[in-house]
Formats: C-alpha cells, structure tokens, sequence
C-alpha cells in the first residue's frame, strides 16, 4: 500500500521545520538493498564488514541511513569520526549492524501506486551513481587520500532530493515541471518559490543534526569550491547531471575545461579520460 504519510502537497514556512520533518522520517532503500541485506542476514557468521560495505555502497540512501546510525550510537570510546559505512561496520560489528537494521522497506513499497515518482527518484539515484563513479575516478587520478570519502559525498550530494521525492512526491513533481517549463531557471530559484529553501541548505543541515562526518560534511558543501576536493564533488556532479541523457549538452564544454583544470590535463586528455570511466 502507498505510504498515508506522503501527502505533503504544501511546503512548510521554513528550514528548521523542514529538518524536523525529514530528520525523523523513515528512509526507504533500493530493493536490492533490502533482498540482499537478507540473503545476508541468513548467513549472518559469514559475511563480514567489507561484504556488507559493498552492498550497501550502491545505495545512496541506505548509505545515509548507516552513517547517521553509526554516528548516534558512537561509543564514547571512539573519538574520531567512521567516515566510511566499512569503518562504521567496522566499529559497529557485524552481530549489532544486523540487529539493528531488520528487514528494510523498499523504495518499490513505500511509492507504490505512485509511477511519477518512482521514476523521478530513480533518475536522481542513478545520476547519484553517475556522479560517485565520476567523483570517485577523479580523486584516484589527483591521488587524494580522501578518495572513498569523494565517492561517498559524490553519492550522497543529492539526497535531500530523494528525500523529496519519498516524502513529499507532489511537490518533487512541482518543481521537476517548473523546470521543464523553464529550462533557464536556475534550480535555487524554483526550490525557493515552492519549497520556501534550498535543498542544498537542508542537506547540510541534515547532515549536522545527524552528526554525519565532518568531513563529509565539509565535502559535501558546495559553498567551499575553492578546495579541489571540494571541487572534485561538485564537478563529478555537474558532470553526471549534464550527461545524464548524452554527451551532446551545451554546458559539456565548460565541464571539461574546469574539470581539465582540476586534474592537471589539456581540455582534449580530459574528455578522453572522461569517456573512458563512463565506458
């Protein structure tokens, strides 16, 4: 049955009530997710942290999900941050991560009925794969010892976007249609008008209010693009965003010179390179 609680059709007044709404909410997960999370389960003495990482790695949302767990329930003992699901497996154990994530709700079950917004959660995901497999290929490339965290935040740069798209479907499809009306808009100003914020100021709020990593938090933050691996994100997901239909887009060119500029290479070596990860 579709979820009673997605009848959010208005936005609410302002940043804090938004964070309120979503920071308790459930969080559905792709349905692979939940299935091999329990064929795992079933053989819960032989599966161990790196097994589980990988599963949950393609998930951007239950990727979320993990992270915001391991940061509640961090013993006092652990002073640094797990900034990676493996390290927070890791520092969780096996026996404790099964029990505390049980059989998952999945996308498929929590939208069902709702046609339009699974395909438009489904096409932020995968650009949010995109984006990681980007993000992640030019951290290796600039040797950055940071480069699972890069792929991490390429993957999460998003999920405010498909928090929107599972709580709040009808005002996700308000603002996908106000910018297919209007292709020049730019996307801050469409949130503004019918969400009364920014998606990328309620996902670094988010992130803070569930103690999220710092740095992956100071990764994820678009406003510090003067850091390269700040950069490295933001660019991976423009990328990801521009090509999601092709490589034909007219902002394709000014991708690959800025992105030229960040890994040290001539604008032709890069879009080489470029099509060399997609492929």
């Amino acid at each position: 049955m579709p979820d009673a609680t997605l009848d959010l059709t208005a936005p609410l007044p302002d940043l804090g009530a938004w964070v309120a709404r979503f920071r308790g909410a459930e969080i559905p997960v792709l349905a692979q997710t939940a299935e091999a999370l329990e064929a795992m389960r079933a053989n819960e003495d032989g599966v161990d942290a790196n097994q589980i990482g990988e599963m949950v790695a393609v998930d951007p949302l239950m990727t979320l999900k993990v992270l915001a767990h391991a940061a509640a329930h961090r013993p006092a003992r652990v002073v640094t941050d797990t900034e990676t699901v493996t390290a927070a497996l890791v520092m969780m154990g096996i026996g404790p991560f099964f029990r505390a994530f049980g059989p998952q709700r999945s996308i498929d079950e929590h939208l069902a009925g709702r046609l339009e917004a699974l395909q438009g959660l489904d096409e932020v995901i995968r650009r949010a794969h995109r984006g990681a497999t980007f993000g992640l290929a030019f951290a290796v490339h600039r040797m950055d010892p940071d480069a699972a965290v890069i792929h991490e935040a390429a993957l999460l740069h998003d999920f405010a976007e498909m928090l929107l798209w599972c709580h709040a479907p009808a005002l996700a499809l308000r603002i996908r249609e106000a910018q297919l009306a209007d292709p020049g808009l730019r996307s801050s100003e469409i949130q503004r008008r019918l969400l009364n914020i920014e998606l990328p100021d309620l996902q670094q709020a988010l992130m803070k209010a569930w103690h999220l990593p710092e740095l992956l938090v100071r990764i994820s933050d678009d406003r510090h693009a003067e850091q390269a691996s700040v950069r490295n994100v933001l660019l991976a997901v423009r990328l990801a965003r521009h090509t999601a239909r092709g490589w034909d887009n007219a902002a394709l060119p000014d991708d690959v010179a800025d992105i030229a500029a960040l890994l040290n290479l001539a604008p032709p070596a890069a879009l080489q390179l470029l099509r060399s990860i997609e492929n």
